[in-house]
């Protein structure tokens, strides 16, 4: 009998499953927080700017060096008996290196500067950076841009990168790789560094074989010129396919043996798909946490606005996989439970969210008399805009916590219908919705969802989603199954039509998204700027 590990990183721990090849079998897992989980706020004593979220690289190896053996404890199961592991990360994540892989936070010079550490996923602050790159390349016509909705986000590998040059060129000059943490983390288990063709494609333009040219990397800013060509310069590796075997070092972190085969890297997202046995075109999975990623296979190429990009065999081999998003859902919720709900409604913050839950399910659509914009962490799609922020219209002195709390909801999944639909107006149409991640329990936030998008919503049967994705990769990785298809059909799982729409509250949903919609155009759409301008006076007023 044989068994695999997924790991995934997540945006505050890590996790690790331990699976049973032959039928997917969850046997053990584990979770592992980081020890400094998000840096948004102080840096070793030194205050951040708004918009800025880093990590510690350490963390992460903490995750292997604590996570993987308890996983393997909980199974139960003998190391020996371990074919292959396979990682996914949030995207974009991305740290600067040294040639041999070094975090240039690790060194005594850069330990105090921002710049050296990893930036998260959320990190927002390279957004004027972002606004410069789609605007040179849509005045110079660059083919690549089509294939990104037409905007090039913040939250990527490029804006990031000319963030740190023209903010800190000392940190810029140490810099022999600019490394998503995906690649990072298989190069410390392997010794290899190869970049993932997931996050390449998705999160460095990456298309068609070539990154953006020189040309329009030096008109960006000269110094910017040889990026691709001495920052990204190794070989891109596909998904499924095995990037090495354990180092002797890694393999005591986690009380394996140094042949177990380590799978190329991939996005939380992106392997989430074949754990709930979406292969097909229009299978549309959610992976719903402290942000949302919506991935599609689709067997056309379309231009979708908005979308966060196509990329060929990004999910599936053989079909283009789209991808969309939303910047905040989880962490909306969150945010309002910790700083808008009295202690009243529970004595900590699950207490909370269960209290409001409950009081939200039992309204009426339509009866608290307000309207969101779930822009609270900006708008990925279909906007690609992070100076963008929250509203919430309609308050009144007789408003409630849990009529804010359930309006939040609601603008969740009206975004979600809004990429929906953008999705279906762009000639990919979705089919079919699956959802997997932390807020899939939630049963208000389920019922919801499928009332608002009008479409009955499957489950991924399984806690762990993206790790147990990464574990399906790290079967194929190790040759035990000859492609994804055959490990989705053998180790996936899915329940279907978990959550049905009422047709009643579905129209009434119709009404409130209208709604929605306008508040979309006038705020995200028709020039008016006034959140940008917000953001402007806020980051003078810190500086």
């Amino acid at each position: 009998m044989s068994f695999v590990i997924g790991v995934d990183f997540g945006t505050l721990s890590g996790r690790a499953v331990v699976v049973r090849v032959g039928d997917g079998a969850e046997m053990g897992s584990a979770v592992h927080a980081y020890a400094n989980g998000v840096v948004d706020r102080i840096l070793n004593d030194r205050p951040l700017p708004p918009d800025w979220a880093l990590q510690v690289p350490g963390d992460y190896l903490d995750v292997l060096k604590n996570a993987v053996p308890a996983a393997l404890r909980d199974a139960g199961v003998d190391p020996a008996e371990v074919i292959g592991l396979a990682t996914d990360f949030t995207a974009c994540t991305v740290l600067p290196t040294l040639e041999d892989g070094t975090p240039l936070c690790d060194l005594d010079q850069f330990k105090d500067d921002p710049h050296a550490y990893v930036k998260l996923w959320k990190h927002h602050a390279a957004q004027p950076q972002a606004d410069r790159i789609t605007e040179l390349a849509a005045k110079r016509g660059e083919s690549w841009l089509r294939r990104f909705g037409g905007l090039i986000s913040s939250e990527w590998e490029l804006a990031k990168a000319l963030q740190v040059l023209e903010e800190d060129p000392a940190v810029w000059a140490a810099t022999r790789y600019w490394v998503e943490a995906a690649d990072w983390i298989v190069w410390r288990m392997t010794g290899v560094y190869l970049r993932n063709a997931c996050t390449a494609g998705y999160k460095g333009q990456f298309v068609d074989g070539a990154y953006p040219s020189a040309e329009y990397f030096e008109a960006l800013n000269p110094d910017f010129a040889d990026f691709a060509a001495t920052k990204l310069d190794v070989p891109i590796g596909q998904l499924g396919a095995a990037a090495g075997t354990l180092t002797a070092e890694a393999a005591a972190w986690m009380g394996l043996h140094p042949g177990v085969v380590v799978a190329v890297g991939n996005v939380d997202a992106h392997v989430s798909a074949p754990a709930a046995q979406a292969v097909d075109p229009g299978q549309l999975v959610m992976i719903m946490g402290t942000s949302t990623c919506h991935v599609m296979s689709g067997d056309v190429l379309r231009e979708v606005p908005g979308m966060c990009g196509v990329v060929e065999g990004g999910i599936i081999p053989g079909l283009w996989g789209y991808e969309a998003g939303q910047s905040g859902v989880g962490d909306i919720f969150g945010w309002f439970v910790e700083n808008g709900v009295p202690d009243s409604y529970g004595r900590d913050a699950d207490e909370k969210h269960q209290k409001l839950s409950e009081l939200a399910a039992r309204q009426p659509v339509g009866g608290h008399g307000l309207i969101a914009l779930d822009w609270h962490s900006g708008n990925r799609s279909p906007l690609v805009d992070h100076e963008l922020s929250g509203v919430i219209l309609g308050q009144t002195l007789a408003t409630r916590p849990e009529d804010i709390y359930r309006a939040l909801v609601e603008a969740t999944a009206y975004g979600t219908r809004l990429i929906v639909e953008t999705f279906h107006d762009s000639g990919v149409p979705v089919t079919e919705l699956i959802v997997t991640g932390g807020l899939q329990k939630n049963p208000l936030i389920m019922q919801i969802y499928a009332d608002v998008v009008r479409m009955p919503i499957n489950v991924l049967d399984s806690d762990q989603g993206p790790a147990l994705g990464s574990a399906l990769h790290a079967a194929v990785a190790a040759g035990a199954y000859p492609d994804i298809r055959a490990a989705a059909a053998a180790m996936g799982r899915v329940t279907r039509d978990a959550w049905q729409p009422d047709a009643a509250n579905a129209d009434r949903y119709d009404a409130l998204y209208r709604e929605y919609r306008s508040l979309v155009d006038y705020f995200g759409r028709h020039g008016n700027d006034v959140m940008r301008r917000l953001r402007k006076i806020r980051r003078e007023a810190l500086s």
